[in-house]
């Protein structure tokens, strides 16, 4: 069973801080300690810097940022962040690779059982079907032990992103599309099979059915995230994977990341789950 972060006071010492998600960019943060670890950089340098203080972060020291992969909705910020912040960059070698290995920025490997560490951070990752050089989905290990799971660009979820996102405390997982708003969008065929096809993003329906598949007691949290806004409403995205939970008894937290900025903080813990909203930020 996976462990949990709690305070000696009963406050949890883990955060998962949603600093946007979408098809125009993505960026989460794990905080501990007043420590930071970016999970993906896909806004301008700028612009995670000001979700960052509207979240209410700024001045926190950040231990480095990992990425899922090199696309620029998901990579954009990093490298400027990493030499301004003098922090690492944790992704696999082909991400690596395709941004372009620069010398004057830290590399970490991560690879499936090969994790990477830094400032108390554990980062493990699982490569993905997605059209990227060597994509991973991600799990994070914080210093308290609570275990955050990130997996989006998917295609198909294959069986070790199954084994990495097991027993996590916190999921954010796509939802990217609706199936039906899809096939009667307006998107020429080509890309309509593209994002539907193993190399692209997870439908509602998808994701609903891998979280019943990744369900245990201590799974509190779960973040839907990269929605299209075209072909999914949040509303539907909510309502396919509360149905599927709810048939398993689940009572934990669901929500959808906007692309719009910060809206939320979530306190990761089994013991002292909370759910507050971030200093200055705009309503989900």
């Amino acid at each position: 069973m996976a462990a949990f972060a709690v305070a000696a006071a009963g406050r949890v010492m883990t955060r998962l801080h949603v600093l946007g998600s979408g098809s125009a960019g993505n960026a989460f943060a794990v905080e501990q300690d007043g420590c930071l670890l970016l999970l993906d950089a896909g806004f301008s340098a700028r612009e995670v810097e000001r979700r960052l203080e509207s979240a209410g972060l700024a001045g926190r020291a950040v231990a480095g940022i990992a990425l899922t992969h090199e696309h620029g909705d998901h990579a954009r910020g990093a490298l400027r962040l990493a030499r301004r912040w003098s922090a690492p960059v944790l992704c696999s070698s082909g991400t690596w690779n395709a941004l372009g290995a620069p010398g004057d920025v830290a590399h970490q490997r991560v690879a499936y059982g090969v994790p990477a560490r830094v400032a108390g951070f554990v980062v493990d990752g699982a490569a993905t079907a997605h059209d990227a050089a060597e994509p991973l989905a991600l799990c994070v290990t914080a210093p308290g032990g609570a275990r955050i799971g990130v997996a989006y660009d998917l295609g198909r979820p294959t069986v070790a992103v199954r084994h990495l996102l097991q027993l996590c405390d916190a999921i954010v997982l796509e939802a990217n599309h609706d199936e039906y708003m899809l096939r009667v969008s307006d998107y020429p065929p080509v890309v309509r099979q593209r994002i539907a096809g193993s190399g692209g993003h997870l439908s509602n329906r998808a994701a609903a059915e891998l979280l019943c598949e990744l369900w245990h007691e201590g799974l509190l949290l779960v973040v839907l995230a990269h929605l299209s806004r075209r072909c999914n409403a949040e509303e539907a995205a909510l309502a396919t994977v509360q149905n599927a939970l709810g048939k398993l008894g689940w009572m934990g937290e669901l929500c959808a990341a906007t692309q719009a900025g910060p809206a939320r903080s979530y306190g990761i813990g089994r013991m002292a789950y909370d759910l507050e909203p971030a200093p200055n930020a705009s309503p989900g």
